[in-house]
Order: structure tokens, then sequence, then C-alpha cells
């Protein structure tokens, strides 16, 4: 509790003067919260740091197998045609017709406002049967049996007129996927009236209709020739039809459809940079928040501040680290020679030029040093932002630590500063009232001489 006794008899402003001594009797404590703003700066850059180099890890691992770069593109000659190509196709052509595309089979019932029987059975294309039975011989217990078997057909219920003031509806049937495989034919019945031949097939019945029948994909390969061929799919992609390459046909063709699979070295060239422009940010970000600058204050004297990372030796040493994993040689021969360089100020340079050349000449060797460096690359990086045992996650455990010892320590001067004030206080308090006796004192001293004085006739 403070105590007022502002200037009661002193006339001095004590409040201001225990405010002042408190600051200098706080400066250890000052200088301790200065240290956590430090420590928390500190720790959120390196955060940001830790983030970028696990980014750099993730991306360098994309292309640490020389698999990886293989890298191929698939063209058409029609848009009737698509391609895609995987790390395993090889380069080559082919010519194809589009003879059939793929579809799944549909048909609707007859017209009729109740269903015929609750128990139904749907006959897959290979003679599978599944039993479906619907809570009641409404059409709209029906379409939810069917729906809910999970059979491999869709059913809609669909308006159809009216007879005799009856509303009549249709059910509308989809097989799930298409091809000859989806094909199906579904039975008023159980599966026993089925195989003895009394069911009724729903599709097949009077009034009743097949609207799309199922059917492959077809495609006709050297149409014209001794060795033409047809090839079916039960979907309109063709997988593996050149080796690693997927063809998917939209529209049937009279004329040849040519399919080309090159290396697709543009891709690769792409894959190098990004590799090296991150390298880059990375060493820009270390070195921007690494920079020492000259400056002046208000009154003209000269002033030398640094970075957050400035003269920090895990920083230091990750970007050592990285930057050596980047640009040493591989196999005695520097990556240079494909165009990735080192240069005085300590960057990474890429000459698009220089790489596409050497990956005409022998693209074996560029995509192994490519390899190596991102593998080196991966590994320094992962070294160095591992979530658990990282360069940069320990020294940020470090700084969590200290900022909450320093925390505890502040905590400790908030109750020594509390009671140095309440002890200044009570001394200020006390001054008072000895200098309110002082004075009494004196006032009584005076009023006896001066009554002596009086009674002397002086």
């Amino acid at each position: 509790m403070s105590l007022a006794v502002d200037g009661l008899i002193s006339g001095m402003d004590t409040t201001a003067l225990i405010n002042s001594l408190m600051t200098l009797e706080a400066g250890p404590q000052t200088l301790l919260k200065a240290k956590v703003t430090a420590s928390n700066t500190l720790t959120t850059a390196l955060q940001s740091l830790n983030s970028t180099v696990a980014s750099l890890a993730t991306l360098a691992n994309k292309s640490v197998t020389a698999d990886s770069l293989n890298l191929y593109t698939a063209k058409s000659s029609s848009s009737m045609v698509t391609t895609s190509a995987s790390t395993s196709a090889t380069s080559g052509s082919l010519d194809l017709v589009v003879t059939q595309l793929a579809q799944a089979q549909s048909g609707v019932t007859a017209a009729m406002s109740v269903a015929p029987t609750v128990d139904y059975t749907l006959v897959a294309s290979n003679g599978a049967k599944t039993t479906i039975t619907s809570a009641s011989t409404s059409l709209d217990d029906v379409v939810s049996a069917i729906n809910t078997a999970d059979a491999g057909i869709t059913a809609t219920k669909i308006a159809s007129g009216s007879v005799d003031g009856v509303t009549q509806y249709r059910l509308q049937l989809v097989a799930g996927e298409t091809g000859l495989a989806g094909a199906f034919a579904l039975h008023a019945g159980t599966s026993a009236m089925v195989d003895g031949g009394t069911s009724t097939n729903l599709l097949t019945a009077p009034g009743a209709a097949v609207i799309r029948t199922a059917q492959d994909a077809s495609i006709t390969l050297w149409k014209g020739t001794a060795a033409e061929q047809a090839i079916t799919s039960s979907t309109n992609t063709f997988a593996d039809l050149l080796p690693g390459v997927a063809v998917t046909v939209s529209a049937v063709s009279t004329d040849p459809v040519t399919v080309s699979v090159s290396r697709d070295d543009a891709a690769v060239s792409t894959i190098a940079k990004t590799l090296v422009d991150s390298l880059n940010s990375l060493f820009a970000l270390i070195s921007t928040k690494s920079a020492v600058v000259n400056s002046t204050d208000s009154s003209g004297k000269a002033v030398i501040s640094g970075g957050v990372f400035t003269g920090d030796s895990t920083v230091r040493d990750v970007k050592q680290k990285i930057l050596e994993a980047a640009s040493y040689p591989v196999g005695g021969r520097s990556p240079s020679e494909i165009g990735i360089s080192i240069t005085k100020t300590g960057t990474l340079e890429f000459d698009a030029d220089k790489f596409a050349a050497a990956m005409k000449s022998d693209p074996a060797f560029v995509k192994s040093v490519l390899s190596e460096i991102s593998s080196r690359v991966a590994s320094a990086a992962t070294s160095a932002s591992d979530k658990y045992d990282g360069m940069i996650t320990g020294k940020i455990t470090g700084q969590e630590s200290l900022v909450k010892s320093l925390g505890t320590q502040i905590d400790s001067w908030d109750l020594r500063l509390v009671s140095r004030r309440a002890s200044l206080e009570r001394t200020y308090a006390s001054m008072e009232v000895q200098l309110s006796n002082l004075n009494a004192q004196s006032a009584w001293l005076t009023a006896q001489v001066e009554g002596l004085n009086a009674s002397n006739g002086k």
C-alpha cells in the first residue's frame, strides 16, 4: 500500500524522489527485460529461418534420385486425345484411330405407380447376383433400397405422365462404371426366380427400354496395315499404351492421331533453376539479417548496429554447410559444368543455356550431378531444420529456455522492487514524522524562551 507523504513537513516531492530511486533500483530488471525482447526477436527470426530451410529440404528431396529426373512429355496431334507421361516413360511415337468411346449402361423401366414386388435381383456382367429387398412396393422405397445396396447401379424416380388420374413413374437405372464390365440386368424377383426363368428383367419388359448399352472404349493401332490391332479399355483412358504413358480419348476419330513422347529437358532445367533460386533466397535471408549497419543518432554520433543473426555461429554454420552441399564437386567434377556455379558474393548462379547444352550432350551425367547436389542439400537442410534434433531447432529451444529463465528472474525482481518501494516510502514517511516532532519541539522551546524573557522583563 502506497503512503502519501509528499512534502507534508519537508516540502520535498518524495514521490518523485522515490520514483527516481526505484528507476535506479530497477536497472538490473530493465536489462533482463531487454534480454527477453532480444531473445524473443531472435527466436522469431530463427523460426522463420527454420521454416525456410525445411521447405528447401522438401524441395531438394523431390529430385534426390536420378529416376525422379527422368521427365518426359507426351503430346497428341488431336485435342480429342490427351496424354500424360510418368518417369517410366521412354521416347517414341504411335498412330491410333479412336473407333469407340466407353459408356455406362443406362435404361428405364416401364411406367408404373407402384413397384411389382419388394424382391429384386441385380445380375452383373460376370453373372454375380445381388439380392435387393425393398421395405415396400413404394417406388421411393425401391429407389432407396437399390441405391443403398451399393450394388453398382444408381436408381432415379422420374415422372412419366398419368393413367386414369394416377401419376406414373419410371425408374432410371444407370451403371456406376463404364465398359462391358459394368453391364447389368435388374430382375423383379428373387435369385431363385432368376435361376428358374420366372423373373422379369425390368429393362427388357414391355414399355421398358435400354437407353445406352454398356461398351468399352476401343482404339485401332496401325490401321490399314497388316499389323492393325484393336485395343479396348473399360474407361476412356488407356494406361501404359506406350511405356509410362496414359492416353485418354474423348471423341471418335476417322484420321489417325499421333501420340509422341520425348524427353522433357526443359522440366529438368526448371527443377535445377528452382533449387538454385531457393538456395539463393535462403542465403539472402541470412545475409539480410546478419548485416551490420553504420548510422548516426540525433546528436550526430556514429552508431553501429547488427542484424538479429549478426555473429550467430549456428546460423553461420547452417549457411556454410548448405552452400558447401550445393557447390562442392560431384565425382571430381564441378557443378559449374552443368551451369550451377558459386559467385564471389557467396551465392549460386544458374546458367540455363549451359545446362541445356549439357543435357543435350550427356543427360545421364547432368541428372547424376543434379541428383547428388539435391541429395546433399536435402541432407544438410534436414540436419539443420529437423524438428527433434536440428541445429536451428536446438538454438530455438535454447532461446526459449533462456526466456523462461529470464522471466523467472524478472518476476523475482518485481517482488524485490515492491519491497524496496515500500521500504523507501516508510523511510520518508518516518522522516516527515521526525521533522514534525522536531518542529513541535522547536516551537515549544521558542515559547519557553519567550516566556522566560517576559518574566525577566526583557
